[in-house]
């Protein structure tokens, strides 16, 4: 079992009916027996990377307000793990409407379609002018990361998550007066051992993170889904190996 859609790692993925683990009893968890295997998917690269690169590394304290820009699997994962730290706010901005749906139905408090161009004026309306406390960047694109910047309050922080192929500006020139954090991070999983136990007492459901399945002889059609995420509604696609002896 594995996931669809892999990130811009340097090494070769493993999207194969059997895989082999170097230094597997350091770097691999033990799948509880009855665990749900869909939820034990994502823990294995999704949740902890918007819990760490974005929660942790954001430092979201209770009562903040929270910007979750891009409502993709990380940065509704972003949202599902923030809410362990009791926010007063937590404000998702994406431009598909049917992932502002679901980020409400995941504990958004607000939600904003940017699309118009306006999410900055939006955002700034329901802070009263001062920004929030915490500004996620989950998309990995120079506007995404321009609205954080231009969001973020004093004293906040920046948590980018998403991977940049292109160049950004950083406009010291408005930020550097302002006392703010730029964080960045590649996930680790070290949070794995924390998340499984929220998980196993239903704490936290990162099923709900899944949307379709593709046995490994389709893997071409969920490539294909996922590429197309607003039209087929796609959140995360799960490619499963029919063939695998059971556990």
């Amino acid at each position: 079992m594995n996931q669809a859609a892999g990130s811009s790692a340097t090494v070769d993925g493993t999207q194969a009916e059997f895989v082999r683990i170097p230094f597997a009893d350091t770097s691999l968890y033990a799948v509880p027996e009855g665990a749900d295997d869909d939820a034990m998917v994502m823990l294995s690269d999704i949740l902890p990377t918007g819990y760490e690169c974005g929660v942790l590394n954001g430092e979201v304290q209770p009562g903040d307000t929270v910007a979750i820009i891009g409502a993709g699997p990380v940065g509704l994962s972003a949202l599902l793990t923030t809410q362990f730290f009791a926010p007063a706010k937590i404000i998702v901005v994406d431009l598909d409407d049917h992932r502002l749906e679901v980020a409400r139905q995941f504990g958004a408090t607000a939600t904003v379609n940017g699309t118009d161009g306006r999410a900055v004026e939006n955002i700034l309306a329901m802070t009263s002018g001062r920004g929030v406390d915490v500004a996620i960047e989950a998309v990995g694109m120079a506007a995404t990361f321009g609205i954080c910047q231009n969001i973020v309050g004093a004293g906040g922080h920046i948590a980018n998550i998403g991977v940049h192929g292109a160049s950004v500006m950083l406009h010291l020139e408005k930020l550097w007066s302002k006392n703010i954090t730029i964080t960045t991070r590649l996930v680790d999983a070290v949070t794995t051992p924390l998340l499984l136990k929220t998980v196993l007492a239903g704490r936290l459901k990162p099923k709900q993170l899944v949307t379709h399945h593709f046995p490994l002889a389709d893997i071409l059609k969920a490539y294909d889904t996922f590429a197309n995420a607003g039209r087929e509604r796609a959140l995360k696609v799960i490619v499963t190996n029919d063939r695998a002896p059971a556990r």
